[in-house]
């Protein structure tokens, strides 16, 4: 099964509004046709983003709210960023689920807002280093997908996005072997294939965890590596850039 390759990057709470045209000046005609790309750049610049995008890539947020409208002072729905532009939303990164205490039930009720207002969630999961220490990583995250399954079904997943991103690898330097995300991406598509063959093939995994340049080559090649969500390497083009052009 042929899956188009999407990398898609994530800026967290970095970046200035002149970022926004720097990178998107240098996106256009860097990217090949063969790889979908986009960039989830903090709330205040999803405009001056989207508008400067060249054809082509897509706009996503970081986050989501799981209420639709209504009083909740800060958050932003999904209907809102459809209406700003957005095709993508990140859901159940792991430093919400950390730092905000987002649990599971949290995350599944965000990717259903996400999906009702026709967003295409990116749905994160991982362990952390004590979890993978202790021999956990399989029930882990195994666990983050499913209860987003429970909740909307696996055939949600036709028009959804999953990510595996190892904590201990994210922002640390450290990066998992390609062999080592490959035999948790199998896993995810293999668990999910249980009840949605057709729905898990189609579905794209993208592996997220310092992805660098000199890295994403043989990450990109491994059977279930479907792309990658990239952090700090999306806040420079050239970088950002070179990714990319190693998914496709």
């Amino acid at each position: 099964m042929t899956r188009t390759p999407l990398v898609a990057g994530n800026w967290k709470m970095n970046g200035r509004r002149g970022l926004a045209g720097e990178i998107a000046a240098a996106l256009t005609g860097s990217l090949s046709e063969n790889v979908e790309v986009a960039l989830c750049p903090p709330y205040p610049y999803l405009v001056a983003l989207g508008d400067a995008l060249p054809a082509g890539v897509g706009l996503g947020a970081q986050d989501v709210c799981d209420h639709q409208d209504g009083a909740f002072t800060g958050e932003v729905s999904a209907e809102m960023l459809a209406d700003l532009g957005c095709r993508y939303v990140i859901v159940g990164h792991s430093e919400r689920r950390e730092y905000y205490g987002e649990s599971d039930d949290l995350v599944a009720s965000k990717f259903l807002r996400a999906r009702e207002a026709g967003l295409v969630p990116i749905l994160c999961v991982g362990e952390t280093l004590r979890q993978r220490e202790a021999g956990d990583t399989e029930q882990v995250v195994v666990q983050q997908m499913m209860t987003v399954v429970e909740a909307a079904g696996a055939g949600a997943f036709e028009n959804a996005v999953l990510a595996y991103e190892p904590v201990w690898a994210i922002g640390t330097g450290l990066t998992a072997s390609p062999e080592e995300a490959q035999a948790v991406h199998a896993l995810l598509r293999g668990t999910l294939a249980k009840s949605a063959p057709e729905v898990a093939a189609k579905m794209r995994l993208l592996y997220g965890g310092s992805v660098k340049a000199d890295n994403a080559a043989p990450l990109f090649a491994q059977p279930d590596i479907d792309g990658g969500l990239i952090g700090g390497a999306s806040l420079k083009a050239d970088e950002f850039i070179a990714i990319c052009r190693a998914a496709g």
